[in-house]
């Protein structure tokens, strides 16, 4: 489940995006007026997205931002000038005045790249089986033994040419033993 921190100084302000979340379908975890607040809170969450004001009585959102355990992001809802100031790529920016289907259309994508990598940190990589493992070291050899290679270079280039080809490594070594 997504957690969502919605962090401004003035608590009207926070609610106000809070009730549009909710109306919308999100479950907001917290509304925060100091950043003190939104690390304590988000101390005990497991990751998500802060939706965050430039500027609280305790620090400013780049603070917050170095503060925020691993595992959050930060959607920084501020004025465009302010955006120069916002070096840090890992911050997405939302300009004011804030348009609602904006707002969700950016908070839609966030929740979609938070959890596609939350999915991918969790799936372990897929263990090749002797056949495949075998497929490419013959592809290798081949390499070596036809175009004077080395076996890290004979591997790069099926590597660079699986890339290429958008086909998986097993594919590729597969399509060098049947043109070979």
């Amino acid at each position: 489940m997504l957690n969502i921190i919605i962090a401004f100084p003035k608590i009207d302000d926070a609610k106000v995006i809070k009730n549009v979340l909710v109306r919308n379908g999100y479950e907001v975890d917290a509304t925060c007026t100091t950043g003190a607040q939104v690390i304590a809170t988000a101390n005990n969450l497991d990751g998500g997205i802060v939706i965050s004001a430039y500027r609280f009585t305790d620090m400013f959102y780049s603070d917050l931002h170095n503060y925020l355990p691993k595992g959050f992001e930060m959607l920084l809802v501020a004025s465009p000038t302010k955006f120069e100031d916002c070096i840090n790529n890992d911050i997405v920016c939302l300009g004011k005045p804030i348009k609602t289907q904006d707002l969700l259309n950016t908070l839609e994508m966030m929740t979609y790249n938070y959890t596609r990598r939350r999915r991918k940190l969790r799936e372990k990589p897929k263990q090749r089986t002797e056949e495949e493992k075998e497929v490419i070291v013959k592809a290798k050899r081949i390499l070596m033994d036809r175009n004077n290679m080395t076996e890290e270079e004979a591997h790069r280039y099926i590597q660079k040419t699986s890339m290429d080809s958008g086909t998986n490594i097993v594919e590729t070594a597969q399509m060098i033993l049947c043109l070979m």
